[in-house]
């Protein structure tokens, strides 16, 4: 007798604030989904990719703007425009290309990386001028600047604009254009008061993640000149990122654009909320002064108990998720976590630190 399939069901958490890329469409968004009009986004012929290209592209203050499947292939694209083979890449040892995308602008656009230590994955027009190379024939040509804004690994943190204004003063006085990887730029936007064109003015290139804060289930828009996106065509096709009738998808980005983007202040008021609640837990380390958007990241480690397991703790003892990165525990706020989620998850914090 055959064994019996194994189990694919999966225990969801009962409070999910492992990342704000688990968020599920609403209603309102399923609805645009189902009657969006497609057709051949390759050919131009999609009528609601066009109309969400349109939208990021006058968002963000360029001529035109291309979407794309993930906000890697639009980091990944836009490093492949930029650069040549050997060329080199400024930017934050925190940054998300260099640890989350497999490799990607090595692997993609045969670009090297050069790295500055900046404040919460911020740094500034001198740490620029500090990492360029002389020019000879035995250094890598340095081409481009990559930031990131809101800073992951930086706790979400907001750039500055006067900090952006800097470090794209340094990139013209070098001859370098600058990135941004936005794809939690409309976080920002919403904690700082200050527009996304604003911040993207000085930016060669820019994109916006719709699975993230604006809860869409996929894709990114990669905005900049027209030029620049004509290239970007180019490279999503090589890099297979034609999706055909992607209206489907991109109805939802629309969808969002016009319903979840001044929501999301309240995501920032739960993940304040959330610090502030653990702040004074026994053995746990919160700098609740530091929660600029959606994220707190924590420490535990005086707890007696490692960040992995507590981790695990808090999923199998009380249902909430919240992930384990680089030796501290990460928690996001998202349109599916309400104020009654974060007392729960407050409570689970205090109960697995109490042991």
């Amino acid at each position: 007798m055959a064994a019996p399939a194994a189990s694919t069901s999966v225990t969801r958490p009962k409070v999910d604030l492992y990342s704000d890329t688990v968020t599920r469409p609403t209603a309102g968004m399923r609805k645009a989904i189902a009657e969006a009009e497609v057709g051949n986004e390759q050919a131009h012929e999609d009528p609601t990719v066009n109309r969400l290209q349109d939208m990021v592209a006058e968002l963000l203050g360029k001529e035109a703007a291309v979407f794309l499947p993930s906000g890697t292939m639009c980091n990944e694209i836009a490093y492949r425009v930029w650069c040549d083979r050997g060329d080199e890449i400024i930017l934050d040892e925190t940054g998300h290309a260099l640890h989350f995308e497999a490799g990607g602008p090595a692997a993609l656009a045969g670009a090297m990386t050069r790295t500055v230590r900046g404040v919460r994955g911020i740094f500034t027009g001198a740490d620029v001028d500090a990492a360029i190379r002389p020019k000879n024939r035995h250094a890598p040509r340095q081409k481009l600047i990559s930031i990131e804004n809101t800073a992951n690994l930086g706790g979400g943190a907001v750039w500055p604009l006067e900090t952006v204004k800097g470090v794209a003063a340094a990139a013209r006085r070098h001859g370098l254009k600058l990135h941004m990887d936005g794809a939690r730029l409309l976080n920002g936007v919403v904690a700082s008061g200050i527009s996304a064109d604003t911040f993207a003015a000085d930016c060669d290139s820019v994109w916006i993640d719709l699975s993230k804060g604006l809860g869409c289930p996929v894709g990114g828009v990669l905005a900049g000149s027209a030029e620049f996106i004509e290239e970007a065509w180019r490279f999503k096709h090589q890099f297979g990122g034609a999706m055909r009738q992607a209206g489907i998808v991109a109805a939802a980005g629309v969808y969002a654009l016009e319903h979840h983007v001044e929501r999301m202040a309240d995501d920032h008021a739960r993940a304040r909320r959330f610090a502030e609640g653990i702040a004074g837990v026994k053995g746990v380390q919160v700098s609740a002064n530091e929660i600029d958007t959606n994220m707190v990241y924590f420490q535990v480690g005086d707890t007696g108990i490692e960040a992995p397991a507590f981790s695990k703790r808090l999923m199998a003892k009380h249902g909430v998720r919240i992930s384990a990165i680089d030796g501290r525990l990460r928690a996001v706020t998202h349109l599916d976590v309400d104020d009654g989620d974060i007392e729960t998850a407050i409570a689970a914090v205090r109960a697995v630190a109490a042991g």
